[in-house]
């Protein structure tokens, strides 16, 4: 997002649709209803970036095209196995999208956090391998959970759980961002 957007939008935009989905499901326990409420606040959150910002960032967008996807069929249909199947193919379609990048020799997460972290070019294969496999492991988790769970522990999973393991994840991988993270420039204090 830009500079000059409020620090505010990012995380509405982000967890708002979230947000919804938990509330709309506990008011109602009602998938359908849940996903109703994902769909329409994830269509609020990128129209509300795209005034402010002029931009719709990439990674909400691609989420959005996955949540109208499955979220229609699932209202459609009326049937909550596409909604559950979600989380699947978004965590499934980054680690497809990460490893495939690496066997090409490209460490995709480079372009995407490369301004927040500079890091040499070892470090940004490890972390974009990692990502990888924790994407293909996170969307194995989701299918073992909502397959064999309840759908109320499914919600709290998806919500929380795939959230606070994501968090877990990123604190592991920061010894590896120091690690390999490039020198700051030294500041010429001398005067020309």
């Amino acid at each position: 997002m830009k500079d000059n957007a409020p620090k505010w939008l990012k995380p509405a935009t982000e967890y708002g649709p979230l947000v919804v989905f938990f509330v709309a499901y506990y008011a109602q326990k009602d998938l359908i209803v849940a996903t109703v409420g994902l769909m329409a606040a994830t269509a609020v959150s990128l129209t509300l970036s795209l005034v402010m910002t002029r931009r719709v960032p990439m990674m909400p967008l691609i989420t959005a095209v996955i949540v109208g996807i499955f979220g229609g069929l699932t209202i459609l249909l009326n049937d909550d196995t596409f909604i559950k199947l979600k989380p699947t193919i978004v965590q499934a379609l980054f680690s497809v999208i990460l490893l495939g990048g690496l066997a090409f020799g490209k460490p995709l997460l480079k372009p995407v956090m490369g301004s927040a972290w500079p890091m040499d070019e070892a470090g940004w294969r490890r972390l974009t391998l990692h990502f990888g496999l924790f994407f293909a492991a996170m969307a194995v988790l989701n299918e073992f959970v909502w397959r064999t769970q309840s759908e109320e522990f499914w919600v709290n999973f998806k919500v929380f759980g795939l959230m606070g393991l994501t968090f877990l994840f990123v604190l592991t991988q920061l010894p590896l961002m120091n690690k390999h993270a490039l020198p700051e420039p030294a500041e010429d204090s001398s005067e020309s």
